[in-house]
Parts: structure tokens; C-alpha cells; sequence
């Protein structure tokens, strides 16, 4: 005798539709992963991201039991990459390798974007770094204070290097809580803003760690002020721009998410081993190489409080700086 149960043969087709769908994520979780999974990565190969992504992929395979694909989408400040992960299907197949960029300046430099932030499931920060003020060697400006006291006094001559809206809004912000009078400049790449600097074409830039290492270490760069929290261990003797009084703190990050709607339990997996890898002494020493802190225990919600409040941040200095990228 065949038996249906009376609200079943009732429900409207799209309450069945939703059933048989969250029957089969149930399903799909349960057996994921049983292909390749790709890992999006918005930035050409060699930087930061990309490396961390690489890294990541090597120690996952052997615990997902699965090869893992690194692919590079880059484009204008990275939307390429983060648009193709939230369009992509949510079956924990693909990931992206996000950054502070695409997931939070993005919504606060750009009037339209091809995604939202509710288009991703943040899974678990991977790393975070702050950003190195430096100068020329030979500039008469021995700290924070004599620089931006030059700039006051001779502002058409006083200028910044930036790679990226980000870095642009950044040091804006350091205009702003310094009274500085640096005008912006742009380049291409974070390693244009330092051959500037080395070059004496602008006062200074604000960048990230990596590609300043080389002039720093090599003498042709001076560091000023870190704009971390804490000073930095790469950098025991450079001030915080909050030891000097300045409220200019900034780290930025890089972190795992997957498109919305990815099943939790495959979320929940994720970042269980990425947390687990970032946390060992080899992860630390590779990052650290890069100028990146691993970051410390994060949960999915947690991630997602951290830049839905980075973004509101940003939104205000963007409209009060009047900077844009479109």
C-alpha cells in the first residue's frame, strides 16, 4: 500500500523544489569533496596572496584528499576574481583567496560593484599585515613629525606614492588625522611607489611590507612609522603611528571564503584545517617571510563581523576624503 503524507502531497511545488534542493546539499556536503576544488586568486602570481593561497593548497591536498588548483583571475583591483567566485555554484568546489582589497575597499571606493558582501560565506582568516611608512634615506625628515611638518610648510612640494584606491584612502587618512599636505600620485604596483621613493619623485608611500623590504634592508628607504596596532617584529625599532599620537592604526588581511549558500558543514571543515595549518610553525615562518602574521583563531561569524565594521570604516573616510575609484 503506498503511503504519502498529507502536508507533502499538499506543499506548493516551489516548497517541494527547496526540499529536494536542501536534500541534495545534505547529500553533496556529506560526500565533498570528490573532485578538484579551485582556489581564485584576484592578483597576479608571485604576491602575497597568491603565495598564501599556494601554501594553503599544499597542505589541504593531503587532508582533503583532493587536488587543488590555484587560478589566477586578476583584475582592476580585483573584482575579476572576487565576481567569479560569487557567481560560482555554492558546492565548496570553488573558494576564493580574498584580501581587504576586493572584500572591503572596494564597497567604499567604487559606486557599483558585480558583488556584495552577503555574495560570500566568509570561512577563516588566513593572515593579517599592517603598512610601512617610508621615505627617502636622504630626506632631512628624521620621524613622523618633521615629515609632515615639511609637507605643511612646503605642500607643492610634498607627495605620496599610492598602487591602489586602497593605499590612496589609507594615507588620505593620515593626511587627515596629521594635518599633512601630501598630494597623491598613482602607479601601477607597490613596487612603483618605492622606486619613487627611492628615486626621491614623491616624499613618501604607505605600502605593505613586502615590497619595501628590499629598500629598507638595502639602506635606500628609511621606515617611519608602522600603522599596526603593535610594533612589528620584522621592525622591533620603527614606531606605531599610535605611539606618536596618530589615529592612523591599519591592518589588512587575506582570508578563505567560499560563495553564499556554500553548506555549513563544508564551511565548518574549512575552516577547521585551514585554522589548524595557519597556526603551524612552518605556516608562521612562511608567513612571516611575506611580512604576514598568522592570523589568530577566527570563526566564520567573527570574520564577517570583523569587515562588515571595516567597511563601514572605510565608507566614512572615502566620503569625507572624497576619494573614489570610478
Amino acid at each position: 500500500m503506498k503511503t504519502t503524507l498529507p502536508w507533502l502531497s499538499r506543499a506548493p511545488k516551489t516548497v517541494l523544489a527547496i526540499a529536494c534542493l536542501a536534500a541534495s546539499l545534505g547529500a553533496a556536503a556529506a560526500e565533498w569533496p570528490d573532485r578538484p576544488i579551485t582556489i581564485v586568486v584576484g592578483y597576479a602570481p608571485g604576491g602575497a596572496n597568491d603565495v598564501i593561497a599556494r601554501f594553503l593548497a599544499e597542505k589541504l591536498q593531503p587532508v582533503l584528499k583532493q587536488t587543488i588548483i590555484v587560478e589566477n583571475r586578476a583584475g582592476v583591483a580585483s573584482i575579476v576574481g572576487a565576481q567569479a567566485v560569487a557567481r560560482a555554484k555554492p558546492d565548496g568546489y570553488t573558494l576564493l583567496m580574498g584580501a581587504s582589497g576586493p572584500m572591503v575597499f572596494n564597497h567604499a571606493l567604487y559606486s557599483r560593484l558585480p558583488y556584495k558582501p552577503s555574495d560570500f560565506a566568509p570561512i577563516s582568516l588566513t593572515g593579517t599585515f599592517p603598512l610601512v611608512l617610508i621615505a627617502n634615506k636622504d630626506d632631512p625628515a628624521r620621524n613622523v613629525k618633521e615629515l609632515v611638518d615639511a609637507s605643511i610648510r612646503n605642500p607643492e612640494r610634498s607627495n605620496y606614492g599610492a598602487s591602489a584606491a586602497s593605499f590612496q584612502l589609507i594615507t588620505e587618512l593620515f593626511n587627515e588625522a596629521t594635518g599633512a599636505k601630501f598630494s597623491h600620485i598613482g602607479y601601477k604596483g607597490s613596487m612603483e611607489s618605492v622606486s619613487a621613493v627611492m628615486s626621491k619623485t614623491v616624499s613618501m608611500t604607505i605600502i605593505d611590507p613586502g615590497p619595501a623590504a628590499t629598500a629598507i634592508s638595502s639602506g635606500r628607504a628609511r621606515p617611519l612609522a608602522v600603522t599596526s596596532a603593535e610594533r612589528m617584529k620584522q621592525y622591533p625599532d620603527i614606531p606605531t603611528m599610535k605611539e606618536l599620537g596618530i589615529d592612523s592604526t591599519v591592518t589588512l588581511w587575506s582570508g578563505l571564503f567560499a560563495p553564499a549558500n556554500t553548506p555549513p558543514e563544508i564551511v565548518k571543515r574549512l575552516h577547521a584545517e585551514v585554522e589548524r595549518i595557519v597556526t603551524t610553525p612552518d605556516a608562521r615562518a612562511r608567513l612571516e617571510s611575506l611580512g604576514v602574521t598568522a592570523a589568530a583563531s577566527s570563526s566564520p561569524a567573527q570574520f564577517a563581523e570583523l569587515i562588515d565594521g571595516e567597511i563601514a570604516r572605510w565608507k566614512q573616510v572615502a566620503k569625507r576624503s572624497g576619494v573614489k575609484a570610478d
